[in-house]
């Protein structure tokens, strides 16, 4: 983590160098970092990099001697697809990224809300479930991560099967993937579709507590797990109409489109604006 922003100084000035284009022509830079980050660009603490009482915008800012700013990674790509991607157009939205954990992004009126520790968007946190015994990687129990993930679908489905009877084609594997359990789904595996349906519950139910607070324009869906396709994604539309408020009740649902791609275009916007 100590060499990363030297690293990327070092990427940054050879791209200016092969594309011949001077500092003073550049408007800015912005950068997504994995973990609460408050608008001033300050992190307290980033366990994956191992970065605590740091501002990486200041410092890139100084060592590349143009603007930059910073946001948490998530809020990042989540303003890349409300700009340029699934939630162009929309200027509030709450972009869920389903994947090995569960991420979150909140766009209002076009500006990142990063909340008073820049923990705000952290979804996958919300607490779903109170009879939870396994704990999650944030140290607490029964958060929506634990259930809507590619791994906590993986672990609804064990416990279904082990609770119920039913064949499956899922008790063919040893082990097996949140996509197998997708795939059984679409091959109307009976068992496959109920584990579904249960995750699209829970998932749809947490977005319609999201929904009463920040009354988002759209939901943004993104992830490996969305890939699923209507197998999971109208579960969780069905569920989030029948718990919403009346007046979100027609919140749209929209696929991410930008991939990996989002924090760039979003690190991009930060440095835009309105332009």
């Amino acid at each position: 983590g100590a060499h990363i922003l030297s690293d990327v100084v070092a990427s940054v000035e050879a791209k200016l160098a092969e594309k011949n284009i001077e500092k003073d022509d550049v408007a800015g830079a912005g950068i997504g970092v994995p973990g609460p980050t408050l608008d001033t660009g300050y992190v307290s603490i980033c366990v994956n990099l191992g970065w605590k009482d740091k501002n990486p915008a200041n410092e890139l800012s100084e060592l590349l001697s143009i603007p930059v700013k910073a946001g948490n990674d998530a809020n990042v790509a989540a303003l890349g697809e409300m700009w340029q991607g699934g939630g162009k157009g929309c200027h509030s939205i709450v972009m869920i990224t389903l994947g090995t954990g569960i991420g979150g992004g909140i766009i209002l009126n076009g500006e990142i809300l990063s909340g008073t520790n820049g923990a705000a968007g952290e979804v996958g946190h919300i607490p779903v479930w109170d009879d939870e015994t396994e704990m999650c990687g944030c140290g607490k129990r029964g958060c929506l991560e634990q259930y809507g993930s590619a791994t906590g679908i993986v672990r609804v489905a064990k416990r279904y099967l082990k609770a119920h009877d039913e064949p499956s084609i899922l008790r063919q594997y040893d082990d097996f993937t949140a996509k197998e359990v997708c795939d059984a789904a679409k091959e109307n595996d009976a068992i496959a579709i109920e584990i579904l349906d249960l995750v699209g519950k829970t998932l749809g139910k947490a977005l319609a507590c999201i929904s009463c607070v920040v009354n988002t324009e759209a939901f943004v869906i993104g992830g490996g797990v969305s890939r699923a396709g209507s197998v999971l994604l109208d579960p969780i539309e069905k569920y989030f109409k029948e718990y919403a408020f009346h007046a979100s009740r027609d919140t749209e649902f929209k696929l991410a489109t930008l991939g990996n791609n989002a924090g760039i275009y979003g690190g991009a916007k930060m440095i835009a604006g309105n332009e």
